[in-house]
């Protein structure tokens, strides 16, 4: 079972490239981040052609969390229990459904702009509460997986200058922390089990990509029962070239 997560960023934009990848590289179930769309503006139709159902939560042009599964989709819960609100409103970014007997979150945590905005704290809370949630998911013996975008660096190899982030968001201690919190909650991070080094996002700016300046911010924690399943890791970097990429590539765990 191949199970994979890609930040979009625009699912409408990139609707035909994301399924001709799927159909490309026979992955079972894929989770979304940032689709910047609302559900009812969703183009189900070439997943559905392609053989996926799609669970989607979206409100506005920003944001927006799916998942895409072949092998079944139940269960599905639009944001976890104690979700923080951002300006009084729970966002789209967390959504959970079960596929073939796996407990699969797409999450995308928020960025935090910088480490004096209100942000930061509210990306600090939204980490918490979910290490909370999780810890209850993985409590039981369920397989469960948190793929996403995790807006976060962990390690100073994470990104290719780490002088570059002083003072900047990402790579803060708090950050760190709060991601390293999900270890203590019964998850292991698989991706870096099977990949030491590598980048998951190039920003389209300053020519990041052909500079290979890029980052290590999409991960997957998986809970004991899943992460012993995990047999191998792919980082898709290809999919950040040719037309119209997205600033992320995806993130493919291959489960026995």
């Amino acid at each position: 079972m191949r199970i994979a997560s890609w930040n979009v960023n625009s699912i409408r934009a990139r609707a035909e490239r994301v399924v001709a990848w799927l159909e490309r590289t026979d992955v079972d179930v894929l989770l979304l981040q940032e689709t910047k769309t609302k559900d009812e503006a969703f183009p189900h139709l070439p997943f559905e052609a392609a053989g996926y159902e799609v669970a989607h939560h979206g409100v506005n042009q920003w944001n927006g969390v799916g998942i895409c599964s072949r092998v079944g989709l139940d269960a599905v819960e639009r944001s976890f229990e104690g979700q923080p609100q951002w300006k009084e409103h729970v966002e789209a970014r967390a959504i959970g459904a079960t596929c073939a007997g796996i407990r699969l979150w797409s999450v995308y945590v928020p960025n935090g702009r910088t480490l004096e905005d209100p942000h930061y704290a509210y990306k600090l809370e939204w980490l918490d509460a979910l290490r909370g949630a999780a810890t209850t998911w993985a409590a039981g013996g369920t397989p469960v997986g948190l793929l996403g975008d995790w807006n976060v660096a962990p390690q100073d190899e994470d990104v290719w200058d780490i002088e570059v982030f002083d003072g900047a968001t990402h790579v803060s201690t708090a950050e760190r922390q709060a991601f390293a919190a999900f270890a203590s909650a019964g998850y292991r991070e698989v991706t870096r089990e099977h990949i030491a080094q590598a980048y998951t996002y190039w920003d389209y700016q300053r020519l990041r990509f052909p500079k290979n300046e890029g980052m290590r911010i999409d991960f997957a924690w998986a809970s004991v029962p899943l992460a012993d399943r995990v047999r191998v890791v792919t980082i898709d970097r290809d999919e950040r070239k040719g037309k119209g990429p997205s600033d992320h590539v995806p993130v493919v765990l291959e489960v026995e």
